[in-house]
């Protein structure tokens, strides 16, 4: 319904939860697969997909690949960036007599924060505990969001309309139909991409987040979705292609273990780079 209930869904959903309901309501309602799924909802010959290209495969992916991008940020977190908290850089602000950058001290976001809380520089947290204790870049919620939806997207057909959305009312008490604008414009694949902006942001809302732990972390978790794909794609006796857009708008195909980006040669290279890295999953914590 708002920011505030958003910042409370995110302080007690578990690691995944939205993209497996996603999942789960796609396959509810008969969301069709990706063109390149070789069986689509008919065999090949006697063979029927089941632990590929079926059910348990994309249920599977989808908590795999939460798992390795939670490894893969936590090693950002604590080996590359150490990036302080929001709340912990306002208490700088407030108690430290260390000069501070003129970025920092001729902001009017100081004054702005003074105005709302009757002159203390401290920042307002949505957890009475506060933020958490591990660094905030990257964002764990945000990784695990741009992987789940890179799985969702690459399997599912993005440009399946979303028929009859709807919303919260102004009470949070039930749902109405959407009809504002771009009603008759959602698309599954626009859909995904708003779920993972939504339960990343939501962090931000709740005050332990940058906004480029957002963003960056997305990107990070699209990532580590890809290489998985391509990686496990060398397996397949199927020939298949999963193809996606990626938060950046380009389309990206991967079929047994070839990748392309489309007009990104830079991303491609190091997509093929790390798709050809055998070493048992460390090079997923490190990129």
């Amino acid at each position: 319904r708002n920011g505030r209930d958003l910042g409370h869904y995110v302080h007690i959903d578990a690691l995944y939860q939205a993209y497996f309901n996603a999942l789960l309501i796609l396959l509810g309602i008969g969301g069709k697969e990706d063109s390149g799924n070789p069986y689509g909802k008919a065999s090949i010959g006697r063979m029927k997909a089941f632990a590929t290209f079926d059910g348990p495969h994309i249920l599977s992916l989808l908590t795999e690949v939460a798992t390795k991008a939670l490894k893969a940020v936590w090693y950002q977190k604590w080996y590359v960036h150490r990036r302080l908290r929001p709340e912990a850089y306002a208490g700088l602000v407030e108690y430290n007599n260390l000069n501070l950058h003129s970025a920092i001290t001729s902001s009017a976001v100081i004054n702005a924060i003074q105005a709302r809380t009757g002159g203390s520089r401290l920042l307002p947290m949505a957890f009475p505990e506060g933020s958490p204790t591990h660094p905030a870049y990257g964002a764990g919620h945000a990784t695990v969001a741009g992987a789940c939806v890179t799985i969702l997207k690459a399997w599912f057909d993005e440009n399946i309309p979303m028929l009859s959305p709807q919303v919260p009312n102004a009470e949070g008490t039930e749902l109405v139909t959407y009809t504002g604008p771009g009603a008759t414009e959602m698309t599954v694949g626009g859909e995904l991409n708003k779920l993972a902006a939504n339960i990343a942001i939501g962090r931000n809302f709740a005050g332990v987040h940058w906004f480029t732990d957002y963003s960056e972390s997305l990107r990070l978790g699209e990532r580590v979705a890809t290489i998985l794909l391509m990686k496990q794609s060398r397996d397949y006796f199927e020939k298949f292609e999963f193809t996606y857009t990626n938060f950046d708008g380009k389309r990206v195909k991967i079929s047994n273990g070839s990748i392309n980006v489309m007009g990104d040669n830079k991303l491609e290279a190091f997509y093929q780079l790390h798709g050809n890295l055998f070493v048992i999953d460390g090079d997923y914590y490190k990129l």
